[in-house]
């Protein structure tokens, strides 16, 4: 549930044990994530231990979480401005790992939202705006936790806690106002937690930087078409077989933007993300995890 100090807080059969790892994981070259499932020995008395880490579904480096079902990517439309770029990396991590991401816009009082909306609703990706001027949007981002273990990313000052503390006004935790020097917000989470919540778990997260995602969650140049959801269809139509969907002659992928009918934004990001790790070695890719 929270790793704190080389402690970690293991939820089982309704209580919680403070618990320490075992030094055979170091030597193994493993520690144990938030989100893990883990087998656990409870001794008569000193610490209880950490024994076993049951096979990950899926694990993030930054978050630092384990078997995800969701990635809620909060984005606010204002203060600071929205980055469709940020969003689509993101998007392509969740998608990656075989995570369901969900991208909610934050303070859509400030400026028109339904445009980024429709980006995402149109690629199959869940996505919803949120106020804490009127809670707008919250009932439908709620629907979607039930059951379900979420972890909550986003930049900080975006409103990532607001919004946490609107669906989940027992959980006090701390905001932060923006900074107007920095155009930023203020660090306000410090460790990575799950919370028990609505039949499922949800995870607030330290915000991360676009440096963080850049460096943690690289996508090989070969796999990372299979991160947009949307090119699916599209594989295998167009005129060359090796067709990276960048801007080779006969793409479908390129004609259906140019057609409208993929996102212009979307087909952006991924061939900045392509042009990012073409020229990568596999050893440079494997060192960042």
């Amino acid at each position: 549930m929270k790793i704190t100090g080389g402690f970690y807080y293991v939820e089982a059969a309704e209580s919680v044990y403070e618990c320490k790892a075992r030094g055979v994981f170091r030597k193994r070259g493993m520690t144990p994530l938030v989100g893990d499932i883990v087998d656990i020995t409870i001794p008569e008395d000193g610490y209880c231990s950490i024994d076993r880490i049951q096979d990950r579904r899926n694990a993030l480096v930054r978050p630092a979480l384990a078997n995800l079902d969701n990635l809620m990517i909060i984005s606010s439309v204002k203060e600071p401005d929205v980055n469709l770029y940020l969003i689509d990396k993101m998007t392509a991590a969740a998608v990656n790992k075989g995570i369901t991401p969900i991208v909610v816009f934050t303070k859509s009082d400030l400026a028109p939202v339904d445009d980024l909306v429709d980006i995402y609703r149109s690629v199959n990706i869940p996505a919803f705006e949120f106020s804490t001027v009127d809670n707008r949007g919250l009932e439908d981002i709620k629907a979607v936790l039930k059951d379900k273990v979420t972890a909550f990313c986003g930049n900080s000052g975006v409103g990532k806690s607001s919004l946490l503390n609107a669906l989940f006004p027992e959980l006090g935790l701390q905001t932060g106002m923006i900074s107007e020097k920095l155009g930023r917000g203020r660090h306000t989470t410090r460790t990575v937690e799950l919370f028990k919540k609505h039949g499922g778990y949800i995870a607030d997260t330290p915000g991360f930087s676009t440096v963080d995602i850049e460096r943690f969650e690289l996508i090989r140049k070969d796999e990372l078409k299979f991160a947009f959801p949307e090119f699916d269809e599209y594989f295998g139509t167009c005129q060359f077989n090796s067709c990276n969907h960048v801007c080779e002659k006969g793409c479908r992928v390129l004609k259906a933007v140019s057609d409208g009918v993929l996102p212009q934004s979307r087909h952006d990001s991924y061939v900045r993300m392509y042009n990012e790790v073409k020229d990568i070695k596999e050893w440079q890719i494997n060192s960042t995890k």
